[in-house]
């Protein structure tokens, strides 16, 4: 490999001109080329604005709303006060017909004593005639439109060239359940639902404070699926901020379903095969991150909150961590760590051992290695391969199956495909003790993204180890070390606070106590340290 495409790979010599989240910095970071046309310059060229005559928007809803093959869109026609044509705007199952009815119709065909001709009939009618807690005077027809769409209630009155939009959103959703991927023993059981606003209130129940700031904006996607922006203001950096605004405004696209494919559109690392957001089910744990300065983004509809920045001990860290006293967080650290680098290097170092390095394994265990493989007519490098493959595979198929069903895939995959390779000769006992010793390292990684992550840099070490030995695992080792020092989440480098060196007083494997903490983590150059 020649010395310029290491360089263009690491990213060494080159000036570095990325988002850096660093004590000096101030203001708004610079914009970025993004390679295409500006959002605004993607929008459809639109009349914006509301008419004053209720028959002209009752004609241009039914066009744009396609009433005619869409029954659940209601278009209430209605006397305000028994006088004014009014017209009432919402969507059948996404709104509640009886907040609908009892607070907005019903209130509004009250006969009253009114004067027609008063250009602030809207505003009176916001104010003393719709019983509602959020009643909102909108002038934007973009505005009303998507509202109606996200379930609100749309009020036109005839003479004003505006509406009123009040919030009657009521839809099906799932109760509060545990989460399915970051199980605990101690520590809260709740998780993450597909609703935005019980989203939001599980995080504010954890973090009562007056600073915490949630921002509600359309995604970027065409079906105006909205996110919530969360920080605490005075406390998370402004440049982070800034930053990761610019970004979700940034994002012009046909589809935003969920958390995923929004951390996908607005990351800088595509290939990275590490995440720069941590993805997490669990609120307490978005709280105690919100707590140190970090900023989460919920989207509708996504049972998961993004927050950024993410680091490499972020990732490897659990919400039970601070639930469990010093020795035995500690050790649960130690193990998690562990085996994580059983997985990682297990495999690729045994490989190497076995096929150029003989004289480091003792007459015992070269004894057993070979008289293991002695019907087995595959290659030992292609036997870990296949191993690993299988491992992949069960462990999709337990996941994609039914709880019942999946625990059974896992036991026959197991136990009963394992034990008939070897008899089979298709694969040695030890390699099959490799293999699950790795596999159950893997599974000692909390965060899934990370899993995989660990799975594809398993695969690149074996390689390395077949081909060229420790000397080729060791020069692969340093690379991936190498690129996990270049790489930088939302400005904040990924190894920190080790690499980078921090004023951190916790340590990131070996779990201190807990003390008295003022202040959040120096890594995230929060507000509070220019105090």
């Amino acid at each position: 490999m020649s010395k310029s495409l290491l360089k263009h790979i690491f990213a060494f010599g080159r000036c570095y001109d990325e988002f850096e989240l660093v004590e000096t910095e101030s203001g708004q970071p610079g914009f970025f080329d993004t390679g295409g046309p500006a959002p605004h310059e993607q929008q459809k060229k639109e009349n914006d604005s509301i008419s004053a005559s209720v028959d002209e928007n009752e004609r241009r809803l039914k066009t744009e709303l396609h009433t005619e093959i869409n029954p659940d869109m209601v278009l209430r026609r209605f006397l305000l006060c028994g006088k004014v044509p009014a017209l009432a705007v919402f969507v059948n199952g996404m709104s509640d017909q009886g907040f609908v009815s009892d607070f907005i119709l019903r209130q509004g065909m009250m006969v009253r004593d009114i004067d027609n001709g008063d250009s602030e009939l809207i505003d009176y009618a916001a104010d003393n005639i719709f019983a509602m807690s959020e009643v909102k005077k909108e002038t934007s027809w973009k505005t009303i439109k998507s509202a109606i769409m996200d379930g609100c209630t749309a009020v036109f009155i005839d003479g004003a060239a505006a509406a009123l939009n009040m919030d009657t959103r009521k839809y099906e959703h799932r109760n509060i359940q545990e989460p399915q991927n970051e199980k605990v023993v101690k520590g809260s059981q709740e998780g993450f639902v597909e609703n935005l606003r019980t989203n939001i209130t599980l995080i504010r129940r954890r973090v009562r404070t007056d600073d915490l700031v949630v921002e509600l904006r359309p995604c970027g996607g065409d079906n105006n699926v909205r996110a919530a922006i969360i920080y605490r203001e005075g406390v998370a950096n402004e440049t982070l901020i800034c930053e990761v605004k610019r970004r979700l405004a940034a994002v012009d696209t046909m589809l935003v379903l969920n958390a995923g494919m929004l951390e996908q559109l607005t990351e800088r690392h595509t290939y990275s095969l590490f995440p720069q957001v941590l993805s997490t089910e669990r609120p307490d744990r978005t709280a105690a991150m919100l707590m140190e300065g970090h900023v989460a983004v919920i989207v509708e509809g996504s049972p998961a909150a993004n927050v950024m920045p993410a680091t490499l001990f972020t990732l490897m860290s659990t919400s039970e961590d601070s639930a469990m006293r010093v020795p035995q967080g500690s050790v649960i650290r130690i193990v998690r760590f562990i085996g994580a680098c059983i997985s990682i290097l297990l495999p690729g170092y045994f490989l190497a051992l076995a096929l150029h390095h003989q004289a480091l394994l003792s007459t015992e265990v070269l004894t057993t290695v070979v008289a293991s493989r002695k019907m087995v007519f595959a290659s030992i490098g292609m036997e870990m391969l296949f191993l690993l493959l299988v491992f992949q595979l069960v462990r999709e198929a337990g996941m994609r199956v039914p709880g019942s069903i999946g625990q059974a895939i896992g036991i026959i995959g197991g136990l009963i495909l394992g034990q008939a390779a070897v008899t089979a000769n298709l694969a040695s006992s030890v390699m099959l003790i490799v293999v699950a010793l790795t596999g159950l390292g893997n599974f000692c990684i909390p965060d899934y993204s990370t899993q995989l992550s660990a799975s594809i840099i398993r695969v690149m070490l074996v390689l390395s180890g077949w081909l060229a030995g420790l000397l080729g695992l060791f020069s692969c080792t340093f690379m991936i070390l190498a690129w996990l020092a270049s790489l930088k989440s939302y400005g904040v480098p990924f190894l920190s606070p080790h690499s980078p060196k921090t004023k951190s007083k916790r340590p990131m494997v070996l779990r201190g106590p807990l003390n008295n903490t003022p202040r959040p983590k120096d890594v995230m150059n929060t507000e509070e340290d220019g105090i």
